[in-house]
């Protein structure tokens, strides 16, 4: 007798394989259900980190899969409320981009959210992120801003990190260019 099949895990099997169909043609990597972004070359990472255009299609085109509302192609196509809901989850996705980049410089310790894949960000975002985006990544002991940081509130912690974000995309934008 043939197993149960589990329908909503099947759906989301087949989203998770669209959703990263773009990334696999353009990244030559494998990605899939429990990619995390500690999983993905700091090549990657750094083309993802930039925030530009085609960038931006790559977390766009997984969200939206991922969601059931189309490819990335079809961004512009979507109504207002659904635009907000995949630039919101956009924006949270760039930050753990950008705060792994920075981990892989060993200018973080450790940022939240790191244990959750990029699936479970997605799906599960209206739960995880307001959590996760009122915790702070933990800047290194040996990060030169470190004394500053960890003399200030968690508010202005918040401040210090993201104030390294220029000087980390200057640093990694050589990684990107060679993709």
């Amino acid at each position: 007798m043939a197993g149960v099949i589990n329908l909503a895990e099947g759906r989301l099997l087949k989203a998770v394989k669209k959703g990263y169909r773009n990334w696999a043609g353009r990244f030559k990597e494998n990605f899939g259900l429990e990619t995390r972004l500690s999983d993905i070359s700091l090549k990657t990472l750094s083309y993802l980190a930039q925030g530009k255009d085609k960038g931006t299609f790559y977390l766009y085109d997984l969200a939206m899969n991922l969601q059931g509302l189309g490819s990335g192609f079809e961004f512009n196509e979507l109504g207002q409320k659904k635009k907000m809901i995949v630039i919101d989850q956009y924006l949270f996705l760039l930050d753990r981009v950008r705060f792994e980049c920075m981990k892989r410089l060993g200018w973080l310790e450790s940022y939240p959210g790191e244990k959750f894949t990029l699936v479970e960000l997605i799906t599960q975002f209206d739960t995880l992120a307001p959590d996760l985006q009122a915790q702070v990544p933990v800047l290194s002991k040996d990060h030169p801003d470190y004394k500053t940081y960890s003399s200030v509130n968690t508010f202005e912690k918040e401040a210090v990190v993201r104030k390294l974000i220029p000087k980390l995309l200057v640093k990694i934008k050589d990684y990107s260019t060679t993709l």
